[in-house]
């Protein structure tokens, strides 16, 4: 997370003196109390005492009176860093050009944007017909949606095809449960029908008036239904297409490039499997284009008579196949581009003329481009030791023009159109930094740490130039490592902020991610999650061994799963970090994951293991930071939440804090910071955000004794 250049000395010299600087008044304060209800919780013959589980009570006023206490002995503790939390939002908010727009995207005959206006916290999204220079059409001003609401956001904007009338979602209490509405473009007219419990997750049927979304569960917010939506026709009239009743699976809809078929993507962690439609007969029902079967992923696209399908079958780091429209099963499917042990197949696009890969080697995204006539293929060069490139908004099929981003952790984002024939790029559109920003100050880096069971874990990180390897130096290492998400080593103007403040900001690719293939991920999950946690500390050790940093100046951080991470590192070496930051984290592991009824449960049983079977039960036990809390020394915590979290519910982090303050044997700062008005991500709107990540930095600053 993230600018300005005070001189250098003077934050060196408050960062060695941080033991002595850092504010003690908090001590003098009481924080707030919970009252202990034991509750016995009994699984294989084992019993856990919860003294915090009556937490959970969301409409309970005790509840909310505990949460709103330590909201305000949050206020109170960090009332001293209120200048420096204005200096850090000010400073955060002034790189950001407040009136901008996004880079054009050709589609169905209109180029689609996204503009900002000065002040404004949402979008405005606009089209233009067949050329820039026609007459800006604005489709949906999220500004004016947003007026009165704490919370807002817009999810799934989907135009039908014949171009008249918008489809959008609305969550309007951070949730994650939209109303779909729908906006006559012709008339500015916003028909009165909305649809409920809904995803966000939308397509249009070629018919322009059919429109299929998926619903949740509304108590376990599992996306498990397919709707069909009439224009013209109430909520109540829709039909039900298809329900998802394995209840470790979710559903999500797409549509083929080629427009010609519309797919329901049934997913669980480790296995998937798809139905299709075609898109010219939304009167029909969609038929399985090749039964699920256990550890087998694989999704479809098509092109030309043909689908593309891409797969783990057989082939650990993926392959892609191909097979005729009349013959789905996957005895019928054919390679295309063969498994290899030492690339991850991650993505495919397909084009007219052209095949487009996004592969992933030794950790690092590649872009490889194949002429489907000549076979002829090349890769983009990028040039730089550590970044992240990725395929980006191309709705054309038929195009030489590829378009990707890329990024590096001290070049802005930036939007490239690559003609895949003459291999010519044109930057479209890079990130203006305002502020004077200039990444020839700034020096990235690719390390790798060396595991305890000899792997090499790669870590990418950036500081500004002069910053000084003898160990004094502050340090943020900030990690995930779950669901095979890799962490991408990218851009971040918020992050100048500890930059230009002495700061390195490092990113530790711990197993768990798919950094560096499948296997990575498989090495960080199940009976294998501590990997993720003895290379997170390992990635740290390194750090301080070679003079990046040392334990007085280490700091940590990560959000939900990443919070799983924080929570355990803080137990197995607590004395390894001055402060840390868990955002919304999953530390209740055990408890949560036997709760079938907690949204996410049962379709994670393959990431986490089913606590229900004992040697699950035992092995997430051993871990799971709740758990294991004990009474030890524990560096200095921040933890956040947001009340309406959809993912990580808000009373783990609230009975963690509570078990916290009653086991730790420190005087250190736990502070926990609820957002009454949010979900999972935390505040909606550009600037709103900021007042957050402003109290993050503030925390860690503030605990090395820096006051500017």
């Amino acid at each position: 997370m993230k600018q300005l250049a005070p001189i250098l000395a003077i934050v060196v010299l408050c960062a060695c003196n941080s033991s002595t600087q850092q504010n003690k008044d908090y001590m003098k304060i009481p924080p707030p109390t919970v009252e202990k209800k034991p509750k016995e919780l009994v699984a294989h013959g084992d019993v856990r005492i919860d003294n915090y589980y009556w937490l959970n009570e969301r409409d309970n006023p005790a509840v909310l009176r505990y949460l709103e206490a330590e909201n305000a002995y949050v206020d109170t503790v960090m009332s001293h860093t209120k200048h420096l939390q204005e200096k850090l939002f000010n400073e955060m908010k002034g790189r950001i050009k407040e009136t901008d727009e996004s880079v054009p995207t050709f589609d169905n005959g209109y180029y689609l944007y996204a503009r900002y206006e000065k002040g404004k916290e949402y979008p405005i999204h606009c089209r233009k017909k067949g050329t820039l220079e026609a007459p800006e059409e604005v489709i949906l001003d999220v500004n004016e949606l947003a007026e009165g609401h704490e919370f807002f956001s817009v999810a799934g904007l989907k135009v039908s095809p014949d171009n008249q009338v918008l489809a959008y979602a609305v969550d309007d209490v951070g949730r994650r449960r939209y109303k779909i509405h729908f906006k006559n473009l012709e008339t500015g007219e916003t028909y009165p029908v909305a649809l409920p419990e809904a995803t966000g997750n939308l397509v249009w049927a070629n018919d322009n008036k059919t429109l299929y979304y998926v619903t949740k569960d509304t108590a376990t917010l599992r996306s498990d239904r397919v709707k069909q939506h009439i224009l013209g026709q109430t909520a109540e009239q829709d039909k039900n297409v298809y329900f998802e009743d394995d209840s470790t699976y979710s559903v999500y809809l797409s549509k083929t490039r080629s427009k010609k078929f519309l797919v329901i993507n049934s997913e669980s962690t480790l296995s998937s499997e798809a139905r299709i439609l075609p898109a010219d007969k939304p009167g029909l029902n969609f038929t399985v284009f090749q039964p699920r079967q256990k550890d087998m992923l694989y999704y479809l696209d098509h092109k030309e008579g043909q689908f593309y399908v891409q797969t783990n079958w057989e082939a650990k780091n993926f392959r892609l196949m191909v097979c005729q429209e009349n013959q789905t099963a996957k005895s019928n499917w054919k390679d295309l581009i063969p498994h290899r042990d030492d690339v991850l197949l991650e993505e495919f696009l397909l084009f007219k003329d052209y095949l487009v890969l996004q592969e992933r080697k030794r950790g690092l995204i590649q872009l490889r481009i194949i002429n489907s006539n000549s076979q002829q293929e090349h890769y983009i060069d990028f040039g730089e030791p550590a970044y992240v490139a990725m395929i980006y908004g191309n709705p054309e099929y038929d195009t030489k023009l590829l378009r990707y981003s890329y990024a590096s952790m001290v070049t802005p984002n930036s939007t490239f159109d690559y003609n895949m024939e003459t291999r010519a790029k044109e930057l479209k559109k890079q990130q203006e930094v305002l502020g004077g920003y200039d990444p020839k100050n700034y020096t990235t880096e690719r390390l790798y740490a060396k595991a305890k069971d000899g792997t090499e874990v790669p870590i990418s990180i950036v500081y500004k130039k002069g910053f000084h390897k003898d160990g004094n130096g502050p340090l943020l290492l900030y990690g995930y490592g779950s669901y095979g998400n890799s962490t991408e080593a990218g851009f971040n103007s918020n992050r100048i902020s500890l930059l230009d403040r002495g700061f390195a900001y490092a990113i530790a690719h711990i197993r768990g991610g798919q950094e560096m293939g499948r296997q990575w991920y498989e090495d960080g999950k199940m009976f294998k999650k501590k990997n993720t946690f003895t290379d997170f500390i390992d990635c740290a050790d390194y750090l301080i061994a070679n003079k990046y940093t040392s334990s007085n100046h280490l700091y940590a951080l990560g959000g939900s799963a990443g919070g799983l991470l924080i929570g355990a590192v803080i137990n197995m070496r607590p004395e390894l970090w001055h402060g840390v930051i868990a955002a919304v984290p999953f530390v209740d592991v055990v408890t949560t994951m036997l709760d079938a009824s907690i949204p996410l449960t049962t379709s994670e049983y393959d990431e986490w293991g089913n606590p229900n079977n004992k040697d699950s039960y035992d092995y997430m036990k051993s871990y799971s930071p709740y758990d294991n809390v004990k009474a030890q020394n524990y560096p200095n915590i921040l933890v956040t939440t947001g009340l309406h979290d959809s993912q990580v519910q808000y009373f783990e982090p609230a009975k963690w804090v509570a078990k916290l303050r009653e086991m730790k044997t420190d005087q250190h700062l736990l502070l926990f910071k609820i957002n009454m008005d949010a979900g999972h991500g935390g505040a909606s709107g550009r600037f709103k955000a900021l007042k957050e990540v402003a109290l993050q930095y503030a925390f860690f600053l503030d605990l090395e004794g820096i006051t500017k």
